[in-house]
C-alpha cells in the first residue's frame, strides 16, 4: 500500500467511499483556486459548457493536478498501478446558489465496461454542510439502478439524471472537506449535493480514474490520459497534455474530444450538450 492502510481500503470496499485525504496544503489549494478565478476573470465569468470538463487538456496546472502523487497513490491502492484519467470536471456552486446535484450513480451514462472507476473529488474551497457538500449513502455501490433524465434547471449533471428508487436520506453521510482535501468514491455510489447556502463559492474538481484494462463499450472510440504505469491494452486513444494554458492546439484537441464525449454522454437524446 502506498497511501491507504489495509483498514482504509477495506472501509472503501465496504462503504463505497473514503474521506478525507489531505492532498494539497491549504496554500496550494488557494493557488489552484486563484488560477481558476484568474481564468474566469479573463473570460468574463464562470467556466461553463465544455470548458467545465476535461480541463486537464486545456490548463497545465490541471494536467499537473491529475498526475499529483498524493492523489494517485491512494487511487493506485484501490485500482492498481496502471492508471488512466478518463475525465475530469469542475463542480462549482456560487455563494447562495440554488444549483444542486440530484441523487445519482456516475456509472449510468459513462459506458465503461466495468465498475472499476474511482472519482477523486478535490476541494479548492470549503465543502461544508452549509456550502452544499456531497452526500453519500454507504453501501449503495454494489449494483446499478435505473435513472430518469430530468434536464432540470440548476442541476449540475449532464442530463439532470436522478435515481428511480427511494433514497433513504436519513442514512446520508455529509462529505465535509477543507481546501486541499479530497474524497474518493466508487462509480456506482449513490450521491448528490444540495444548494450552497454559504457566503462563499463551493469549488471542487472531480477526477475520474480507471485501470487500463477498462474499455469504452457505449459507442465511438474514447480518449484518456495515462497518468501512471503502462497501458498494455490501448483501449483508449491517448490524450496530449497542453503546452500552455488555453493554447490554440490544446483548444482544438479539446473541442474534438468533447465532441466525442458529448456523443457518448448524451446518446439517445437531442438535449443541449454540456449546459
Amino acid at each position: 500500500m502506498k497511501a491507504l492502510s489495509p483498514e482504509s481500503v477495506a472501509q472503501y470496499r465496504r462503504d463505497g467511499f473514503y474521506f478525507p485525504l489531505r492532498v494539497l496544503s491549504p496554500e496550494e489549494a488557494a493557488r489552484f483556486r486563484a488560477r481558476l478565478e484568474a481564468v474566469e476573470r479573463e473570460r468574463g465569468g464562470p467556466l461553463g459548457g465544455e470548458l467545465r470538463h476535461k480541463g486537464h487538456l486545456l490548463f497545465t496546472w490541471l494536467d499537473e493536478l491529475i498526475r499529483h502523487p498524493r492523489i494517485l497513490d491512494p487511487v493506485e491502492d484501490l485500482l492498481g498501478p496502471n492508471l488512466l484519467c478518463w475525465s475530469s470536471s469542475f463542480f462549482i456552486k456560487e455563494a447562495r446558489d440554488p444549483a444542486f446535484v440530484s441523487w445519482h450513480q456516475d456509472s449510468t451514462y459513462w459506458g465503461l465496461s466495468e465498475p472499476d472507476v474511482v472519482t477523486a473529488w478535490v476541494a479548492f474551497s470549503e465543502s461544508s454542510v452549509e456550502s452544499g457538500a456531497m452526500r453519500m449513502i454507504a453501501g449503495t455501490h454494489t449494483d446499478q439502478v435505473a435513472h430518469r433524465d430530468t434536464f432540470a434547471p440548476g442541476n449540475l449533471l449532464s442530463r439532470g439524471q436522478e435515481i428511480m428508487v427511494e433514497v433513504d436520506e436519513a442514512r446520508a453521510v455529509d462529505v465535509v472537506l477543507h481546501p486541499g482535501e479530497m474524497s474518493l468514491h466508487h462509480v456506482r455510489m449513490f450521491h448528490g449535493s444540495p444548494p450552497n447556502r454559504s457566503a462563499d463559492r463551493r469549488i471542487g474538481y472531480a477526477i475520474r480514474y480507471i485501470p487500463t484494462h477498462v474499455r469504452q463499450v457505449a459507442g465511438a472510440r474514447d480518449t484518456a490520459t495515462l497518468v501512471r504505469g503502462v497501458d498494455a491494452y490501448h483501449h483508449f486513444d491517448p490524450e496530449e497534455a497542453p503546452a500552455a494554458d488555453l493554447d490554440p492546439a490544446a483548444r482544438a484537441r479539446h473541442a474534438a474530444i468533447m465532441q466525442r464525449q458529448g456523443e457518448l454522454l448524451y446518446r439517445g437524446t437531442t438535449a443541449e450538450r454540456f449546459r
